[in-house]
């Protein structure tokens, strides 16, 4: 008999929360300390999340103008804090969660990645993750010594090796390498620790690696992969996915696609957990819910601006120098293909101008609006239909947002059966894969 149960997760940075609306308090001047992000965490916890995702860039952009003010007037991609450090202090305040922190495989070197990894896995007592990103900015990659980014496929190819490279760093300790043999005063057997002696096409590295090896054998690798090539990357290594398909036609179609990748390469499918991005509008009422949803929705120029300037950043194109009231141009990126693509697919048939795309462009697979209860059979009658495994849930939150679905809607999931009732193992990749 198949479980109903499904996965939730959060999508968070260490930036500053919803600061300037009726419930934000004081975070957007006090959210550098993390204690925010620590009570977020908590909260979480206390709904039955699965893991958290720390995502993470290193620029300011100016890829909307030529100038940094849409970037920094909106905070899309500045100021943001390095999450790598948060993840101790939401790990001490937790005791089940999986935190995920977001390193890319084109500035972090990989010897670096995988004794910081190893270390984190420790000190969260066996429950980080790694969010493997190659990253799509010139002006990111600008900050560390590179005129341009490598091609799109290109750094997959980079990518595919340097995992490998770190998960043999990861292996250089065989599991009982420590023991702590009081008689002859060896606390590790020198012929259980090996190099690796990494001779790659792109990395090299002797090893073995001077840190422990981790908790979890390697931390739980997160993705995601949009394009072909990244689908196939994410299909190879990743236990689980962040997606973005509209609606349940095309979840079903991404989820499908991904889990016989991972079969055509000998894995198990159900090893890969696919999250689907989702921000459920909750209110007391229907009616409640769909006002607010309606004023989210509502024509907006700073909407239309922030939107532009996140896509112009994202995919290295100005859409400054585009008509507004015309539609929108065929444009190609170097940057994140798949999300231009879905961008793009909006105006199909030139039936919309760029104005109009821009005020409604989303990343939710699936709108949901409602009470918790109304919205938590949305979830499961699309997780039916889709197979599985979860979702991930977007959006610059507020204290009071949290609570709605920590407080709010997991319950409701909860009571259908639908989310997990407690954390049934020690590590991170444990309760991911326990269902």
């Amino acid at each position: 008999m198949s479980d109903a149960r499904f996965h939730l997760a959060w999508f968070l940075n260490f930036s500053s929360p919803a600061w300037n609306g009726t419930f934000t308090g004081s975070d957007g001047a006090t959210w550098t300390d993390g204690r925010v992000h620590v009570e977020m965490a908590r909260s979480l916890e206390r709904g039955g999340f699965d893991y958290l995702m720390l995502e993470d860039s290193s620029m300011v952009s100016d890829g909307y103008e030529g100038s940094s003010r849409v970037d920094l007037k909106y905070g899309l991609y500045a100021p943001k804090h390095d999450p790598m450090p948060l993840i101790p202090l939401m790990a001490d305040a937790t005791r089940h969660i999986g935190i995920v922190g977001t390193a890319s495989t084109t500035f972090y070197p990989p010897y670096l990645l995988a004794r910081r990894m190893s270390t984190l896995d420790h000190l969260t007592g066996g429950r980080v993750g790694w969010n493997i990103v190659t990253s799509s900015e010139d002006r990111a990659a600008q900050n560390f010594g590179m005129d341009t980014l490598f091609e799109h496929d290109h750094r997959y190819d980079r990518a595919d090796e340097y995992v490998d490279l770190v998960t043999r760093l990861w292996e250089s300790w065989e599991p009982d390498a420590v023991v702590k043999d009081a008689a002859t005063g060896t606390f590790v057997d020198h012929t259980k620790v090996h190099t690796v002696d990494f001779d790659g096409k792109f990395f090299a590295s002797r090893g073995p690696l001077n840190t422990m090896p981790p908790i979890q054998g390697r931390p739980v690798i997160c993705q995601a992969g949009g394009s072909p090539r990244g689908r196939q990357f994410a299909a190879t290594h990743a236990d689980t996915l962040l997606a973005s398909a509209y609606g349940v036609e095309k979840m079903k179609a991404y989820r499908d696609d991904i889990r016989a990748r991972r079969a055509d390469l000998g894995g198990d499918p159900d090893s890969v957990k696919v999250m689907f991005i989702v921000s459920p509008v909750l209110g007391e009422t229907m009616q409640e819910a769909q006002e607010k949803a309606d004023a989210m929705a509502a024509d907006s120029a700073d909407k239309v601006e922030a939107a532009l300037g996140h896509l112009s950043a994202l995919t290295e194109n100005d859409f400054s120098t585009f008509d507004l009231d015309a539609p929108v141009p065929t444009v190609t990126t170097n940057g994140h293909r798949s999300t231009l693509a879905d961008f793009l697919s909006l105006g199909e048939g030139n039936t919309r101008t760029l104005r109009e795309i821009a005020n409604a462009w989303t990343i939710n697979s699936l709108p949901l609006v409602g009470t918790p209860d109304h919205v938590a059979g949305l979830m499961g009658e699309a997780m039916q239909e889709v197979g599985g495994d979860g979702f991930l849930i977007t959006g610059k939150p507020n204290r009071r947002y949290i609570s709605e679905i920590a407080d709010g809607l997991c319950p409701e999931l909860r009571r259908r059966g639908l989310i997990r009732d407690g954390y049934e193992h020690r590590t991170f990749r444990e309760n991911l894969m326990a269902f």
